[in-house]
């Protein structure tokens, strides 16, 4: 019998559209009956099924080897994963879905303003009888930043609602939260600490590394997912750059984009004959560079008299090797070696 991939993704969430989004674009798009049904498939790369979970269970749902792989925010990864359990880090970055778990407290504080401050009022508190009390749904990495900061007396007070009120309401003097503009904080008169950010955030892809390392079929649309990912997400940054140039041959006009080697592409320039009735010899330059040099290419051209300049996406740009598969097969050990097909 064939073997199933299972992919884990959000069932909700500005998460969720991000990886039914990247997945569409990279080739891979889910295909769902309807918003009720929590099973999927993706047809262009049969054998994967993927499930909708809740982005708190996705940690967990991997790490116990009922998913082979998951789509969950790095926060959310590092709060719930077991320290030698069998989850790794697939794709560290998916380019969405960034944010902040932040340090946050009343706007009346007026004379706390870092984490040095807090520190200083938390021994007060002490003093006094009382830990500094700190709202959170991440209490692994609050805890973690906040003894890093030398702030030792504290308690965390568990909540299932909105942090942002327990300040208002006395229930916290502080909040520890996701945050991504920093609108809701400063609605609820709540502001970060200068340097209060605990870690940043984003959308990563995790794995179970002894399901994935146990069977190859798994292992093989691992790669299949990985190489179509990584070329999405490396296509981003670049744009394909044409124009047609005059000259003698595609020697002439090659070496004279290569005079500005940092403007000529990833290898250089691609150059090919233009055939036309006017009796010019005309040569079509095609240059992929870096999206933030694109203007100083097409000057570069038009320089060497260079017309009809166009700019145009990149779908997908593919290495010689798939990066992300590569470190992933490094990360898995020589039990998964042989199957490497890079």
């Amino acid at each position: 019998m064939t073997e199933t991939l299972r992919l884990a993704i959000p069932s909700t969430g500005a998460l969720e559209q991000g990886a039914v989004r990247l997945l569409a674009e990279s080739d891979a798009a889910v295909s769902r009956v309807n918003s009720r049904r929590y099973t999927a498939e993706i047809p262009s790369i049969p054998g994967i099924e993927v499930i909708y979970q809740r982005q708190s269970d996705i940690t967990t749902i991997v790490d116990s080897g009922n998913a082979d792989l998951g789509v969950v925010g790095l926060d959310r990864y590092l709060e719930a994963r077991l320290e030698d359990g069998e989850t790794l880090v697939v794709a560290p970055d998916l380019e969405y879905g960034h944010s902040r778990l932040v340090i946050a407290v009343p706007d009346s504080w007026l004379d706390i303003t870092s984490m040095y401050d807090l520190a200083d009022m938390s021994l007060e508190l002490h003093e006094r009888g009382r830990d500094l009390r700190v709202a959170t749904k991440y209490p692994r990495l609050v805890k973690r930043f906040l003894n890093r900061r030398g702030i030792n007396y504290f308690s965390m007070v568990a909540i299932n609602g909105a942090l942002e009120a327990a300040p208002r309401i006395g229930y916290a003097d502080i909040i520890a939260d996701i945050s991504d503009t920093g609108n809701t904080l400063r609605e609820n008169n709540l502001r970060t600490l200068v340097d209060g950010v605990a870690i940043e955030s984003q959308a990563i892809l995790v794995g179970n590394g002894r399901l994935l390392a146990g069977s190859k079929a798994k292992l093989d649309l691992t790669r299949l997912l990985l190489e179509r990912i990584e070329a999405r997400l490396r296509s981003r940054s670049y744009l394909r750059v044409t124009a047609n140039v005059k000259g003698s041959s595609e020697t002439e006009i090659a070496g004279l984009v290569l005079r500005s080697p940092e403007l000529s592409g990833m290898r250089g320039p691609t150059v090919s004959k233009v055939f036309t009735n006017d009796g010019n010899h005309w040569f079509a330059v095609q240059i992929v560079t870096r999206k933030r040099d694109v203007l100083r290419v097409v000057d570069h051209l038009r320089a060497l008299g260079g017309t009809g300049t166009s700019v145009t996406d990149i779908q997908f740009l593919y290495q010689s090797e798939c990066e992300l598969y590569r470190k992933l097969v490094e990360n898995l050990g020589s039990s998964a070696m042989g199957t490497n097909p890079c």
